[in-house]
């Protein structure tokens, strides 16, 4: 199933406008419910049975259940016998407590394709200086599917303010987003939010840890273009792509002259070298026309092929930076 952002009205955004240019300002919601009405996600998901069409008559198909959006009758997945919906005025709120107690706030949240996943973005205080005038904040990604795609996660991501870079890493334990255990009670909610902010501050100090060693890394223009071709895995026995060509050459320009590149304190460091990739894959990977570039980029950043490439790249920069993960 395509994913893509939903119209434009399903999306809220607090503070400055997002950089994929989506969505309608509105004042800051106090909840996750608040979050999910401002977006107009407050929609409900129910669980049907299947039938196939067979010789004019419908034949139950066992064991499996389609998911349908009640706001527009639209299927969202097939599911099994034991799926459970999770309702979206719900899904989030076990984070409430964390945002109440002001160690987080709401700031985004929208839907992607037909309704099928649905996110919220929450911003955590006290930013992280990793070198002079370089300064990443903290977000988390909490997000929910309807389709059996994925169960309850969240994403850690920080973002690079200078250039808006989502900064896509892999730490231990961690690489494909952690489990939300989705529990009713509202003792079990509170502790399960505590959990997973332990978990994000962990995580986050040691990013900070991690990223201030990769500016410690010197990388010439040399060592750039080979620690390229290994992310884009580009083989010197082998006759590149003339894609992949193009996009070594793309990197090799932001590694010299990407936002906050030209820093003293990060030029020709593994840490621009990283951020190259991460600039290249939010800000200048084509997508076949404009209207997929607006609506498929948040998607692929978050949970596609350039989440991937820039896993691999932190961790091919960590590698050669010698650096433990």
């Amino acid at each position: 199933m395509a994913h893509n952002i939903m119209e434009n009205k399903r999306m809220f955004f607090v503070g400055e406008k997002p950089w994929h240019g989506l969505g309608t300002e509105l004042n800051e919601p106090a909840t996750a419910v608040e979050a999910i009405k401002a977006a107009d996600l407050d929609y409900t998901v129910v669980k049907e049975k299947v039938f196939a069409i067979h010789n004019g008559s419908n034949v139950l198909v066992p064991g499996k259940f389609a998911t349908i959006n009640l706001a527009n009758n639209l299927p969202l997945g097939i599911v099994g016998d034991n799926y459970k919906v999770i309702q979206n005025r719900e899904a989030f709120s076990f984070f409430d407590v964390v945002v109440g107690e002001g160690q987080a706030i709401y700031q985004t949240a929208g839907a992607l394709g037909k309704g099928e996943r649905i996110w919220v973005l929450a911003k955590l205080p006290k930013e992280m200086v990793i070198a002079r005038e370089d300064i990443v904040e903290k977000y988390l990604v909490l997000t929910n599917s309807h389709d059996g795609t994925s169960s309850l996660k969240m994403y850690f991501t920080p973002i690079r303010v200078v250039c808006q870079n989502t900064l896509n890493a892999s730490l231990k334990d961690t690489g494909d987003g952690i489990s939300i255990r989705h529990i009713g009670n509202v003792k079990s909610k509170i502790d399960e939010a505590r959990r997973v902010l332990g978990i994000a501050v962990n995580y986050f100090s040691q990013f900070e840890l991690i990223s201030k060693q990769l500016v410690d890394v010197k990388l010439d223009v040399k060592k750039a273009e080979s620690y390229f071709e290994r992310i884009l895995k580009i083989d010197g026995d082998d006759e590149a792509s003339t894609r992949k060509e193009n996009q070594k050459l793309d990197l090799l320009h932001l590694f010299e002259y990407g936002k906050g590149n030209d820093n003293p304190a990060v030029r020709h460091t593994m840490w621009a070298g990283y951020n190259a990739v991460t600039e290249y894959t939010d800000h200048y990977k084509a997508f076949r026309n404009e209207e997929e570039d607006k609506t498929n980029r948040l998607s692929s950043i978050w949970f596609g092929s350039a989440a991937r490439l820039k896993g691999r790249a932190f961790s091919a920069a960590l590698e050669i930076a010698g650096i433990k993960n």
